[in-house]
């Protein structure tokens, strides 16, 4: 297993053709499915779905300044995709290890990081046992691009949470986002296709929903597509978990905005203390 204080992950596995989700995909609600959707072929147009100079556009500096409110110096990306977070905080001065459970995903962001002058140090780890592969502690976890929803069973969203938890300095923060998911299962789907999903002629939308199953379907003007199995997080029960995991204080933002009740919001973004203040000596 690749440690956080090397350069680069072995590609020691060849990752399938396709895509696999059995013979009734909407029957396929496993955590651990996820190294069979990121396959070589989605993540090489990736970056075509969130395309990294208009999301930079469309989220500002809203997790920089969020980070630097904190104090925070390093940082823990969790789900660091191609790269697009780790790259743009490396470049705001944060000092940053980078981690996903996809090795193709890593191949990817090491290559992205190296076009823009940066060495990315990158270690493959799943998060139900992340302190196993990475050691340290943070500053700040982030768990961006809606990656938490991979996590179906709630033993395994409460292991993965506790394992961040337990990586934070004593008054570290998680910074956490998610897709509205309250709004498509109450109200149907709709997007601004502005803040995270920014390529052009790229289609995201899910095939399926129930209070189980977010599957959603990527079109790319070659006319490929390829599929994610999500579980469709409500806001609430995302902060009780945080809450009951020992998280404190507790804001949540729609769209990078702190007042959001005018207009549903496309994704939720969660920024968790680890802080001792309320307890007494």
């Amino acid at each position: 297993m690749q440690r956080e204080n090397n350069s680069t992950v072995q590609h020691t596995r060849m990752s399938p053709e396709r895509q696999g989700f059995g013979a009734n995909p909407v029957k396929q609600r496993e955590t651990g499915n996820y190294a069979q959707e990121y396959i070589k072929g989605f993540v090489d147009k990736w970056d075509e779905l969130i395309d990294w100079d208009s999301r930079a556009d469309a989220e500002g500096d809203f997790f920089i300044q969020s980070l630097r409110q904190h104090g925070v110096k390093n940082v823990l990306d969790v789900a660091t995709g191609t790269g697009f977070h780790s790259v743009r905080l490396l470049e705001a001065g944060f000092d940053v290890v980078s981690a996903d459970g996809s090795p193709e995903m890593l191949v990817k962001a090491f290559e992205n990081g190296r076009k823009r002058g940066h060495i990315l140090r990158t270690v493959q780890a799943d998060w139900r046992w992340l302190n196993r592969d990475v050691h340290g502690e943070y500053d700040a976890i982030i768990c961006l691009g809606n990656s938490f929803t991979h996590m179906f069973e709630e033993r395994d969203r409460r292991k993965a949470l506790a394992e961040y938890y337990a990586m934070l300095k004593h008054d570290g923060i998680l910074v956490l986002d998610q897709r509205n998911y309250d709004n498509i299962l109450d109200n149907g789907f709709s997007t601004k296709h502005t803040y995270y999903y920014c390529g052009d002629n790229v289609r995201a939308e899910p095939e399926h929903i129930d209070d189980g199953l977010a599957r959603f379907r990527y079109d790319f003007p070659d006319d490929s597509s390829y599929h994610l199995n999500m579980f469709p997080l409500r806001k609430e029960y995302m902060r009780r978990l945080l809450r009951e995991v020992g998280f404190q204080n507790i804001e949540t933002f729609g769209d990078f905005q702190e007042t959001y009740h005018d207009e549903e919001p496309d994704f939720f973004i969660h920024v968790a203390e680890k802080s001792y203040d309320s307890i007494s000596s």
